[in-house]
């Protein structure tokens, strides 16, 4: 039986791989979070790791307060850089396989063709940075996988859905940057793609390759698109007004293009993508 720990697991996609474990069976799943593992802690790490003795370990805990990140830098750096090395220092040179969960702020946004895993990052941002950190420490661990999204929402936890929903439902119009272009990535199906390629390595269907991956939906779209489509599937009538990103000025600075290229993990995983559009339907269905 895999043992499969799981961190950040009160998180959306640790939520998402909650759900998604029902359906996996003969599994033995270990859900933590801050409260039962606390991953900044070196001694913490490894008594628990050496005592559960994982043979998967999913990261899914982040500090993601972009903006307090620029006040915050060592905070950040503590949770999405130094636990990540806690981590890979326990189980180096075990068969333990580790997949961590990393950012599109890795990427300065400058590129006007989606963002394959061989361009160079360059974050513009401290909370980049500590992503960018994370990444690198994942990597002295020869069984790594890094796992870069995007525009994270599900059903669980704060993201920009339920902030459209909130806001749409008290005010007649929203105003929404249409500069800053991407793809929302839909937790369940990130949870989702996961679970496939965990459960193929395992039954020897795929092999474990090592390295990093890029993975959002299909699609793409600006925030003024998604917020756009938010409100017409969920049938309010708020008005989204565009608005330019030095308009509605932010504390930590983003790429304003961070599409992602997601030929390398379908073609190695044979992962199939949802569009970002029909996902969006399940997720506010899910809402309602």
């Amino acid at each position: 039986m895999a043992i499969i720990l799981i961190t950040g697991a009160k998180g959306q996609l640790g939520s998402e791989l909650k759900e998604v474990s029902k359906n996996y069976y003969g599994y033995d799943f270990i859900f933590t979070d801050i409260d039962s593992l606390d991953i900044t802690s070196h001694e913490k790490t490894s008594e628990f790791i050496n005592k559960s003795k994982p043979d998967w370990i999913i990261n899914c805990a982040a500090y993601n307060l972009v903006d307090k990140a620029e006040t915050e830098p060592d905070k950040a750096m503590l949770i999405n850089g130094t636990a990540v090395k806690n981590i890979t220092e326990v189980i180096r040179g075990s068969e333990c396989r580790f997949i961590h969960i990393s950012s599109d702020y890795v990427y300065d946004g400058s590129s006007n063709v989606p963002y394959n895993e061989n361009i160079p990052a360059n974050p513009l941002s401290s909370y980049g940075r500590s992503k960018l950190a994370g990444e690198k420490y994942a990597l002295l661990h020869n069984g790594s996988m890094i796992i870069r999204t995007a525009w994270l929402y599900s059903s669980f936890g704060n993201n920009f859905v339920k902030t459209i929903l909130r806001n749409a439902a008290e005010k007649e119009s929203i105003k929404v940057v249409f500069d800053r272009t991407g793809t929302p990535t839909y937790a369940a199906d990130l949870a989702g793609a996961i679970m496939n390629i965990i459960s193929g390595v395992i039954r020897n269907q795929i092999a474990m390759n090592s390295g990093i991956y890029n993975y959002s939906n299909e699609g793409v779209c600006s925030w003024y698109d998604f917020a756009s489509e938010i409100i017409k599937e969920s049938g309010l009538t708020c008005q989204v007004l565009p608005v330019l990103t030095k308009d509605f000025p932010q504390a930590a600075k983003r790429p304003v293009y961070s599409v992602l290229d997601k030929s390398k993990i379908k073609e190695n995983y044979g992962l199939s993508i949802p569009h970002w559009k029909d996902s969006l339907i399940k997720c506010l269905k899910l809402l309602k």
